[in-house]
């Protein structure tokens, strides 16, 4: 295993600025946000010179594309959002396609019209998952069309709360293009440490056949999200469990500032060695 850090954390002004932050602190790869080429994060079109760009700090600085983010709400109640949040999706995995990514990441998505990280109290409806199959559906045909695979992440606000309804859509849709990506930090607010580790196992012992990439951040004890290695997540646990699953992939952080990613390169040296 390895470890990569969104794009987004860092503030820059130019992907070879970006790549070259990324580089010197010890990751080896990105989860890229096309906010980091000056463009939206959901943009319609992407140059042929920001695919140039991109592919040339990559490059130089040693730093792989281990996803794109292409992240809109899935499950949103209102149809035009997410066609058009599709067209987005379209161009951006035609992207990952031009820069050898292979994967594209996704947000299943809420019932909540304003924020697709909030929980809405019909996201266990029927209702939600047929929306969001419909959705899954439509994104799969993207993504075959350009030949890359596409990550769900459990997230306890959106319809997708659990491991075991990932585990229901990825074996609904059959498709061997969706992945999962794997954030313990997402499965639990609050837990004693022998909670912690049931849920991190039997998450494992579900998804660990189909994970992507794994994420790194944290939980408080109150239940909100820190920096990786500032609250209460096991991360020797959580990476040994990981690894003994069969994942040998990249461990990417995010939520945290950028004055922080040299801890968290570091605490994530130690727990990979250790893992």
């Amino acid at each position: 295993m390895d470890k990569g850090i969104f794009s987004k954390t860092f503030s820059t002004d130019s992907v070879d600025q970006n790549f070259a932050l990324i580089g010197s602190l010890g990751y080896q790869a990105t989860q890229f946000n096309f906010a980091s080429a000056g463009l939206p994060a959901l943009p319609e079109t992407i140059s042929p010179q920001v695919i140039a760009a991109i592919t040339a700090a990559s490059g130089r600085h040693h730093v792989r594309l281990e996803a794109i983010s292409a992240t809109f709400n899935m499950t949103h109640p209102d149809p035009a959002v997410i066609a058009s949040g599709m067209r987005c999706l379209e161009a951006i995995c035609a992207a990952a396609q031009q820069l050898a990514c292979p994967l594209v990441t996704l947000c299943t998505g809420t019932l909540d019209a304003e924020d697709q990280w909030r929980f809405h109290p019909d996201n266990n409806t029927q209702r939600a998952w047929e929306t969001l199959v419909t959705s899954m559906r439509q994104a799969l045909r993207i993504a075959e069309k350009y030949d890359v695979t596409l990550g769900i992440e459990p997230e306890l606000a959106n319809v997708i709360n659990s491991a075991k309804k990932a585990r229901r859509l990825i074996d609904e849709l059959g498709s061997q293009r969706l992945k999962v990506i794997f954030d313990p930090a997402n499965l639990f607010e609050q837990a004693t440490l022998d909670q912690q580790h049931t849920v991190v196992q039997e998450a494992l012992e579900l998804l660990g056949q189909d994970i992507a990439i794994a994420h790194a951040k944290d939980r408080t004890a109150d239940g909100t999200f820190t920096t990786a290695g500032r609250g209460v997540l096991d991360y020797g646990f959580y990476l040994k469990q990981l690894r003994a699953s069969g994942f040998d992939g990249c461990v990417v952080t995010h939520g945290l500032a950028a004055s922080e990613a040299g801890e968290v390169s570091a605490l994530l040296d130690a727990c990979l060695k250790m893992a």
